[in-house]
């Protein structure tokens, strides 16, 4: 990760040169990529240097339990779990993204993955001061809508089980061409972890569910649900399709693309 951070940090001081203040940055890559610890490295060497930088994770934007299940009843039954274009709430995105671009006080989302909830708003960490740098986080950060042709077939045992008739699918897509495109409106720059395959990404993806697993131990929360090697291998089918779309995609519209290899070294 050294030397995609390196790389990373130098277009980024390159782009903040000849750019208005603050400049917002896109971060996208597959599950378990490495794009939460590139963005979390980045704030610490531009704060090392004097800068401000807000960090937000696409993660902190997903909608509550209770609104999912809403979405399950209203949309489609596959809502209610947490992960595709859909399930965020892009309106908090958009003021908080906005905010920071005014150099408003804004206070950054949290949620918290043990619970599946969002942190209580009290909890929210406040920007108070103009920022030069916000890094936007997220696997799907930047990704466009795939062709309506591509989503005619069923691509893994979720889709074929589950959405036969294509509604969620479709459901996903459109939430993607619309709110979600509004929200990536924002993006001034876009840098992509591209992995090397989907099949990885079930790998990569297990070993952040492990880690989870570990730092909720250390901090007492027993009664957190993590998820079982099985649970992961059906948790990565809804991302399925849109991260198969984004590797084939986003390298001809990200601004910077790091391609990596199974252990996430950086690639040439």
């Amino acid at each position: 990760m050294s030397r995609a951070l390196d790389v990373t940090s130098a277009a980024v001081d390159g782009w903040l040169a000849g750019s208005r203040r603050p400049l917002v940055v896109g971060i996208c890559g597959a599950q378990g990529s490495g794009k939460s610890t590139l963005a979390r490295h980045l704030c610490e060497r531009a704060e090392a240097r004097g800068g401000r930088v807000a960090l937000l994770s696409i993660d902190d934007l997903y909608l509550s339990r209770k609104a999912r299940a809403q979405l399950a009843v209203d949309v489609h039954p596959l809502f209610a779990t947490r992960g595709v274009p859909g399930t965020h709430d892009v309106g908090l995105g958009l003021s908080v993204l906005d905010g920071l671009r005014a150099g408003a006080t804004v206070h950054l989302p949290r949620f918290d993955k043990g619970t599946d909830d969002p942190v209580a708003r009290s909890d929210w960490p406040a920007v108070e001061k103009p920022v030069d740098i916000v890094l936007f986080e997220g696997w799907c950060v930047g990704a466009r809508p795939e062709p309506d042709a591509a989503l005619a077939m069923p691509i893994n045992d979720l889709e074929r089980d589950h959405d036969p008739d294509g509604r969620w699918r479709r459901a996903v897509n459109a939430a993607l061409g619309d709110a979600y495109s509004a929200l990536f409106a924002r993006l001034d720059r876009l840098v992509f972890l591209a992995a090397p395959a989907f099949e990885v990404v079930r790998d990569w993806r297990t070993q952040q569910e492990h880690g989870l697993k570990h730092r909720l131990k250390r901090e007492g929360r027993h009664g957190s649900h993590v998820m079982s090697d099985a649970e992961v291998g059906r948790f990565v089918q809804y991302y399925e399709r849109l991260t198969r779309h984004i590797l084939a995609s986003m390298p001809a519209c990200a601004d910077l693309t790091l391609r990596l290899d199974s252990s996430r070294k950086l690639i040439g």
